[in-house]
């Protein structure tokens, strides 16, 4: 079946969407039938490089004939007020991270499709990395026996051309800062892998490179239900920007999973299983220098469960223990 898309939210974050959107749609499973930005500007931008419609009034996009899937690319504070209008048009949606500004109303929207019997994914995308998805298989088979140790760090670069947008590292626009607008995605991997932390210890500040009022530098060590421990390391400061990294360690073998290079290392002491290269991730003064193949396989994983009918992997409940442990981290951080 060849599903109906439509684009809420025109900004920096529509174009991976859009560049695994146009593949899907040469490959006839998608139409972009719209997209829709409160700003002139945004919508006449958008409508020049992609060739697609583009609306003024979020109802004249959801009225639109054909219409089955939107994608919710809004900052994060409106993804509730956004969510439900898509829901009372009777579409499913897919919503950027974080699925919203807090574990409240993040846990009301995945309540709110619920009840309105739509399908609704959350955008998390690094899941979908092959290398990631090779990862889960091995722990899941058990071939790193029994988790002892798992591991984050996210030492990421933004410069001062990041933060010049207005409202840029704010709570009142962003909802939070490291943890919930960069970290997200790898903390968000690290427990897909490694399950559920129980208790969680943290510091976190703020440093004196740009004027926000979130935190952009941020420690924890964490214990994870099934009795192995770690830390998270997480900062926007580290100059020029380093890929992401998991490490996870078991009584059977080790792994480190570094943006979309994974190596996967037997306690035999043979050589180890490498899959993917070395891209930096974003992790750079580029938020977008990645490769959007993850987010076509994000969508392509919707459309499947379209197609079928159940939930997808990427289900917006997945969201939640992400944005629970980041919450814990803030509630019980203490200032250096």
């Amino acid at each position: 079946m060849t599903f109906g898309i439509g684009v809420i939210g025109l900004g920096m974050a529509s174009t991976p969407h859009m560049m695994a959107l146009k593949e899907l749609e040469a490959a006839g499973r998608v139409r972009v039938l719209g997209g829709h930005a409160p700003s002139p500007t945004r919508r006449e931008a958008f409508s020049s490089r992609w060739g697609v419609p583009v609306f003024a009034d979020l109802a004249t996009l959801l009225a639109v004939p054909g219409l089955d899937l939107v994608l919710v690319l809004t900052p994060p504070w409106t993804h509730l007020p956004v969510a439900e209008a898509v829901l009372a048009a009777g579409k499913h949606l897919i919503v950027e991270k974080p699925l919203e500004a807090t574990p409240e109303r993040a846990s009301a929207l995945a309540a709110a499709a619920d009840a309105a019997g739509r399908l609704c994914a959350v955008c998390l995308q690094h899941r979908f990395r092959p290398s990631a998805q090779r990862l889960k298989a091995a722990l899941e088979a058990g071939a790193l026996g029994s988790p002892l140790s798992a591991s984050a760090s996210i030492r990421w670069w933004r410069d001062e051309a990041y933060f010049a947008q207005p409202g840029r590292g704010t709570i009142e626009r962003d909802g939070g800062g490291v943890l919930l607008t960069q970290a997200i995605h790898t903390i968000d991997l690290l427990l897909h892998l490694a399950g559920q932390v129980r208790d969680v210890k943290a510091f976190a500040v703020t440093s004196p490179l740009r004027r926000i009022d979130t935190e952009d530098v941020v420690a924890a060590a964490l214990r994870f239900e099934n009795g192995a421990v770690g830390v998270l390391d997480a900062t926007t400061v580290a100059r020029p920007g380093f890929p992401e990294r998991i490490e996870i360690a078991g009584t059977r073998g080790s792994a480190v999973l570094t943006a979309n290079r994974l190596e996967l290392h037997a306690a035999d002491g043979g050589p180890p299983e490498i899959i993917g290269g070395d891209e930096a991730g974003g992790g750079g003064a580029d938020p977008m220098a990645f490769d959007h193949g993850p987010h076509r396989g994000m969508i392509t994983a919707m459309l499947d469960s379209l197609d079928s009918g159940r939930p997808p992997p990427h289900a917006a409940r997945t969201a939640l223990p992400a944005q629970r442990l980041i919450a814990a981290i803030l509630a019980g951080a203490v200032a250096p």
